[in-house]
């Protein structure tokens, strides 16, 4: 009678962890979905009018099919060649760190919102080459660098190119920003779609590593947020199977912000990599609730940006958990974006090559540590 009654219990709590999952996705999705806005300018107000605004371009590097759709700029649909393009955009003088000014009707105003202007695609590798080039030499030596954006899961090329410019604005990062743009349905209810579209990109980034090389780049970090931490993972085990992982030592670090991997793929992910490991920081915390949804899809699996600091540091990798941080205006699942302060914290990192180091009395990011409750383990 006992194990009968334990059965019962186990199989019922299955259709309420649905439940939960649907309520999840119905709460998120009922809200009003803001429009893609690529290359729509405000007529009025040009954003090249706004004289204190700031303006970074951001290179894209795409597994999506271009599309005519105003101010979408390319679509979720998979492409069977990879896309090169490049934007501006435009942040408002009054934006506040950490947030993200996204205009809810078109045309969007340049004072007060982000805007995203003058779309291009190239049609040759070597005009994305030229143009990345002339990026790099407008920066001083030692700021000559790139930082490889993977985008996550749920997302459009609008929300990536924003959420993008926003963490570079709020970082004070220096160097060029590259967003790789997957073919992501930006749709919380095409979870396995996103899956599959990473897997699919990961052969891309081969490509990717052989462009990239021949620019005159001083030192790349890859950075792969959410589902996009999977991608690089499973780029990096592919470049270590071909014999070509970081053959030009050119790999400064990567970064990986809320990694939706599971914990028994990255287990071998990290025992093909060699010594990268230690260039590795993975930011974790234990309150993020897409995660958490992500480990009920993957029947329980737990998912390492939600993981045991411990039980991560002992793979050879560098930890930071955020697990206590709060002020975050993205959620918990874009703490390194959300945050001014681990914005701030990040972007030290990334410029100055302190790789998150406490050693030193003066550090700057000591400062900061300091200041928040993050909990740091360096290999």
């Amino acid at each position: 009678m006992a194990l009968s009654c334990h059965v019962v219990q186990t199989t019922a709590r299955i259709p309420r962890l649905f439940s939960l999952w649907v309520a999840f996705v119905f709460l998120l999705t009922s809200c009003a979905e803001p429009p893609p806005l690529i290359g729509i300018d405000n007529p009025e107000i040009p954003a090249a009018s706004v004289t204190d605004a700031t303006r970074h371009k951001i290179f894209l590097m795409t597994t999506r099919q271009p599309t005519e759709v105003t101010g979408a700029f390319f679509s979720e649909k998979r492409a069977i060649e990879m896309g090169l393009a490049a934007v501006t955009v435009s942040i408002p003088p009054n934006h506040v760190s950490g947030e993200l000014n996204r205009p809810m009707r078109l045309p969007p105003d340049p004072r007060e919102e982000f805007t995203v202007v003058d779309p291009v695609r190239y049609d040759a590798h070597s005009a994305f080459v030229r143009d990345v080039n002339a990026e790099l030499a407008s920066r001083p030596p030692g700021e000559r660098e790139i930082m490889f954006f993977v985008s996550g899961y749920n997302t459009t090329t609008s929300h990536s190119v924003l959420r993008l410019a926003q963490f570079v604005e709020d970082s004070g990062y220096k160097g060029v920003p590259v967003l790789f743009d997957w073919a992501s349905a930006g749709s919380l209810r095409r979870y396995v779609y996103d899956l599959n579209s990473a897997l699919i990109a990961r052969s891309a980034m081969t490509d990717i590593q052989t462009i990239l090389g021949k620019t005159h780049v001083e030192g790349v970090t890859m950075f792969g947020y959410s589902m996009g931490g999977l991608l690089v993972m499973e780029g990096l085990n592919e470049m270590a199977l071909l014999g070509t992982l970081n053959r030009t030592g050119k790999l400064k670090g990567i970064i990986l912000a809320s990694p939706d991997i599971d914990m028994d793929l990255f287990r071998t992910q990290i025992s093909r990599i060699g010594d990268l490991r230690k260039k590795l920081y993975v930011l974790i915390s234990d309150d993020d609730g897409v995660l958490n949804m992500s480990r009920l899809l993957a029947g329980g699996v737990p998912r390492v940006g939600a993981a045991n600091a411990d039980e991560l540091a002992e793979l050879g990798v560098n930890v930071i958990d955020l697990s206590e941080v709060n002020d975050s205006s993205a959620g918990n699942h874009s703490k390194f974006s959300g945050s001014p302060e681990v914005v701030k914290l990040i972007g030290l990192g990334l410029n100055n090559n302190d790789r998150f180091d406490r050693g030193s009395r003066n550090n700057r990011l000591q400062d900061i540590l300091d200041d928040l409750s993050i909990r740091v383990v360096l290999q």
